[in-house]
């Protein structure tokens, strides 16, 4: 199977070549930058009461909300806020802003949003 060409760092300055975007000693560095800008999973509330919350949420409701509407029955593992909460604690903790969600429909919703912010449009 043929391989991926290398291209260099996306690291300014940096002449490694990688499959990626970064090479490994970068890809650690703009991992740690991500993390300062928008703060590590517990900073933003996902902490020992979330996950207990997400628990109880998901045994409730064990199916993917999306894919119910296409007739499909596929196991939520993820649960989305369906308005993103951007650091707003109460809507962060609003169970009527919940979903139960597949990793797959919440990852396609995820990138849709960012790519819905990034572009000033907002959801």
């Amino acid at each position: 199977m043929p391989t991926k060409s290398k291209r260099p760092c996306s690291w300014p300055g940096c002449p490694e070549l990688t499959t990626e975007r970064y090479c490994e000693k970068h890809k650690k560095q703009e991992q740690r930058r991500q993390d300062e800008r928008r703060g590590t999973a517990a900073q933003r509330g996902y902490d020992a009461r979330w996950r207990k919350a997400r628990k109880r949420f998901l045994s409730a409701n064990p199916l993917c909300a999306e894919c119910m509407k296409q007739g499909k029955i596929v196991p939520a593992i993820v649960v989305d806020h369906i308005r993103p909460h951007k650091g707003d604690y109460e809507l962060f903790w609003d169970e009527s802003n919940w979903q139960p969600l597949c990793k797959q429909c919440h990852d396609r919703k995820t990138a849709t949003e960012d790519s819905n912010f990034a572009r000033g449009r907002g959801v």
